[in-house]
C-alpha cells in the first residue's frame, strides 16, 4: 500500500468529539485535515483514500453523528478572505470555505460592506452555508450568493457553480441531493449590494425597534441586535452542545394554516410570498410540551423548543431517539410533519 504524501495531515482511528458542536463521540476511520485545493487533490489521486467513502466536514454545527465513521473524513479548514471586486452594484467577497462564518459576516461590516448582518452569528464555517442555504431574520444565503468553487471528489477537477447550479431551496442546495459526497465547497463569494437595504420585517427586530426607537437602524446596529437575540434564545455550543434548530420550520398551504388556526389561534406563522405559510416549528414543539424534557442525556432546550442540546455525555442516538418523539407528538397533534435540518450520519 502506498504511503500517505508526509504533506498531508492525516490521522487513523481520530476522534469526532471536539469536531461536532454537538460534542457527540465518534470515531473517524481517517481523518484528513484539509488546508489547500491541492491537497484535497492529493486525497481524490491517492489509490486508497481516492476511491474510499468521504464524509465532509467544515465546522461541524449541522452534524448528528450516530456512530463511528467508517470513512475518509474531510475536515475542509481552506481560509483567506478577500475583497474580490467592486462595482457600480455591489461588492464581490471571497472566502474559503474552512472560515468561520460569523467571523466573516464581522469582517465584512468592519470593512464597509453591509448585507450579511441578519445573518450574524450562525454557527459553522462559511463551505457549510451554501449546503444548508443558511437563513435568519428574512435573509437567506442565496439572496447574498454569487458563486462558489467546488473539487469534484472524483476526478479532481474544480467547477464553479452560480445560484441556479446550486439549486437553493429553503434550508436545501444540490449539494444535499445528488451532489452530496460527490463535491467539496472550496471557496465561496458573496454579492453584498448596494445601495445597502436593510430587513427587517422579523417580530424580534420589529421589537427591537419599538424598544430604541431607532426607526431607520444601522447595519451594524441590526448585527448586534440579532447577536443579542440569538445569545439570549440560543446556547453557546461551547457551553451546551447543540447544533442550532434542529427542526426546519414547516411549509403549508393556507388552506391547512386556517385548520390549525382554527384549533391553535395563537400558533406562530408567517405568509410566504407564494401564498403558502411558515410555521414556527419552535411553537409546534412548545404546544406538544416538549420544552425543557429529555430523553437520556438529550433534552430540549428551555429557551427554546427548536433546540436540542447535550446535557453531557449523550449519545447520537439519544439524540436521535428523543427529535422522533417530538416528530411522534407534533404529527399526532398538528399533522405536520417535522423535518430535522441537520444531518445525521
Amino acid at each position: 500500500m502506498q504511503s500517505v504524501p508526509t504533506t498531508l495531515n492525516v490521522q487513523e482511528r481520530a476522534s469526532l468529539r471536539e469536531h461536532n458542536s454537538f460534542g457527540l463521540p465518534a470515531l473517524a476511520r481517517t481523518l484528513v485535515h484539509i488546508g489547500s485545493e491541492s491537497e484535497l487533490r492529493r486525497v481524490v489521486d491517492h489509490p486508497e483514500y481516492g476511491v474510499a467513502p468521504k464524509l465532509v466536514l467544515g465546522g461541524g454545527s449541522n452534524l448528528v453523528l450516530t456512530h463511528d465513521v467508517d470513512a475518509v473524513v474531510l475536515k475542509i479548514e481552506i481560509r483567506g478572505r478577500r475583497l474580490l471586486r467592486e462595482d457600480a452594484d455591489a461588492w464581490i467577497v471571497e472566502s474559503g470555505a474552512g472560515e468561520n462564518w460569523h467571523e466573516l459576516v464581522a469582517w465584512t461590516l468592519e470593512q464597509g460592506w453591509p448585507g450579511l448582518e441578519n445573518l450574524a452569528l450562525i454557527p459553522g464555517s462559511v463551505g457549510a452555508a451554501p449546503v444548508q442555504n443558511i437563513g435568519a431574520y428574512g435573509v437567506e444565503l442565496k439572496d447574498r450568493f454569487d458563486s462558489l468553487d467546488a473539487i469534484d471528489l472524483v476526478t479532481g477537477r474544480t467547477v464553479q457553480l452560480d445560484a441556479a447550479a446550486c439549486r437553493f431551496g429553503y434550508r436545501d442546495s444540490v449539494f444535499k441531493q445528488h451532489l452530496a459526497g460527490k463535491s467539496v465547497i472550496t471557496r465561496v463569494r458573496l454579492r453584498l449590494p448596494k445601495p445597502w437595504q436593510p430587513v427587517l420585517g422579523y417580530v424580534d427586530l420589529e421589537r427591537r425597534i419599538a424598544e430604541t426607537g431607532l426607526t431607520h437602524p444601522d447595519a451594524r446596529t441590526i448585527f448586534d441586535w440579532v447577536c443579542a437575540i440569538r445569545r439570549a434564545k440560543l446556547p453557546d455550543p461551547a457551553q451546551i452542545g447543540n447544533a442550532g434548530s434542529f427542526f426546519k420550520n414547516p411549509v403549508v398551504t393556507a388552506e391547512q394554516c386556517r385548520d390549525i388556526i382554527g384549533r391553535d389561534p395563537e400558533i406562530v406563522h408567517y405568509p410566504m410570498p407564494d401564498g403558502s405559510i411558515k410555521l414556527a416549528a419552535g411553537w409546534l414543539i412548545d404546544a406538544c410540551g416538549w420544552k425543557g424534557k429529555s430523553i437520556g442525556r438529550a433534552g430540549v432546550y428551555e429557551r427554546q423548543a427548536l433546540v436540542l442540546v447535550n446535557r453531557g455525555g449523550a449519545s447520537g442516538a439519544e439524540v436521535v431517539t428523543l427529535a422522533r418523539a417530538i416528530q411522534e407528538s407534533v404529527y399526532g397533534r398538528f399533522g405536520i410533519r417535522l423535518e430535522p435540518e441537520p444531518i445525521i450520519v
